[in-house]
């Protein structure tokens, strides 16, 4: 539905809401103005109604996470049920039987589908669960220093990994280190994102690169779709330094660009894949996955893992994965998005575009503008100048038409 605002924006409740919020929340979270923000209270499909009975188109997907609608009604029957039969079980101790299917479904997904290409000879992979993008990350990178045995990890400037120290340290934003930086591992080399700047890192490091990590298409920082032949280059010289590949697709993946993942496009096999945001289409969950022989470098448990959580593998979320997972399919969303990627304006692939503005000030007055005519829109790129749109995958023709007629107003 298109959107229908009942009263300005924010409305009263969504004002007495923040001012609220500023007593009790860290002052650095969230941001709070008078124009900003408005207090979703519920949402369906591809839109949301805040607390004043408002309704809004929403371009963002809360992050990219609800690519299959909001409160999409198959996940949200699966956790209903799940909810009245267990939440929570021990993860790594005495795991639940949605575990075993949502591994099972990783590993087909990811590694099963790619069966033939860039060595791959069987259908086997492994997964390591989490409950974030960061964790997913994190694990990662610490797969391949058990795998390799050399601690260096080479990033690109502009990507982002998330916040936690160790994808903080990966992440190359001086927004986010600068404040940290004392406490950062350092183990990352960061550099531009070109053949010749990753080779010198190989050549002149003096730890040793095991990884690198690197976003198939930008998310956060602008929505940046690489040269057609970067990721083939980088698994090139991956493989020449015995170096492992990981694709951060916490973003991109999950038919969010026209793909089940976004290395596909270009037909790259990673070593290790990072996945969340859409996996479970609103519940925390996350996962690695990774080829059987590069995951078989963690030892075998002996009683007491070296990498976990409390909440690894939850039921619930597994529960919400699985279904959400089965609904794409179902409703071809990787298919869609590639049809409709031209109904949206700016660069990219499928329903992630970017559309670049002149500057920060310009993207925030364009987001403004957007949030005041009831359209929900993200600020992003490392600048900050990038109006970034990613709505539900299940979003109809006619909000696209509408948003498009939307963005372009907000961004004269």
């Amino acid at each position: 539905m298109l959107p229908l605002l009942k009263t300005r924006v924010p409305g009263p409740r969504s004002r007495a809401l923040a001012r609220e919020l500023r007593r009790h929340e860290c002052r650095n979270t969230t941001f709070v103005s008078r124009d900003w923000p408005v207090f979703w209270e519920r949402a369906r499909g591809c839109n949301v109604w805040d607390a004043d009975g408002n309704r809004y188109l929403d371009l963002t997907a809360a992050f990219g996470v609800a690519s299959v609608g909001h409160n999409n009604p198959r996940v949200t029957v699966a956790a209903r049920r799940q909810l009245g039969r267990l939440v929570h079980a021990m993860g790594d101790v005495h795991p639940n039987e949605l575990k075993v299917r949502l591994a099972a479904e990783l590993s087909t997904l990811t590694f099963g589908r790619w069966i033939g290409k860039s060595g791959i000879r069987d259908r086997k992979s492994k997964i390591l669960f989490a409950n974030s993008g960061s964790e997913a990350v994190e694990a990662a990178l610490k797969t391949a220093m058990l795998a390799t045995r050399k601690p260096g990890v080479i990033a690109f400037v502009g990507g982002y990994h998330g916040l936690t120290y160790g994808a903080l340290d990966a992440t190359a934003w001086r927004f986010f280190r600068a404040p940290f930086h004392p406490q950062l591992p350092g183990f990352t080399i960061h550099v531009a994102p070109t053949e010749a700047a990753v080779r010198e890192a190989f050549r002149d490091s003096d730890r040793g690169i095991g990884a690198v990590i690197v976003e198939p298409i930008l998310g956060r920082g602008g929505v940046v779709v690489p040269p057609d032949d970067f990721l083939p280059m980088l698994r090139r010289v991956c493989d020449e330094h015995g170096a492992l590949l990981i694709a951060d697709e916490v973003y991109t993946g999950f038919c969010r660009t026209g793909r089940w993942f976004a290395v596909e496009h270009w037909g790259v096999v990673p070593d290790l894949i990072c996945v969340g945001k859409a996996m479970s289409n609103g519940f925390p969950i996350a996962a690695c996955a990774g080829r059987a022989e590069v995951m078989d470098a963690w030892p075998e448990s002996a009683g007491e893992a070296l990498h976990t959580s409390t909440h690894l593998g939850n039921p619930l979320g597994c529960a919400m994965a699985l279904a959400t997972i089965a609904e794409m399919k179902r409703l071809r969303l990787d298919e869609r998005a590639r049809r409709l990627q031209d109904r949206l304006p700016g660069r990219g692939l499928g329903l992630m575009k970017g559309v670049e503005l002149r500057d920060a000030a310009a993207c925030q007055r364009a987001v403004q503008r957007l949030l005041r005519r009831g359209v929900l829109a993200l600020g992003g790129g490392e600048h900050g100048n990038v109006l970034t749109l990613t709505p539900p995958l299940t979003i109809g023709g006619r909000e696209l038409e509408f948003a498009a007629e939307e963005i372009a107003r907000a961004a004269q």
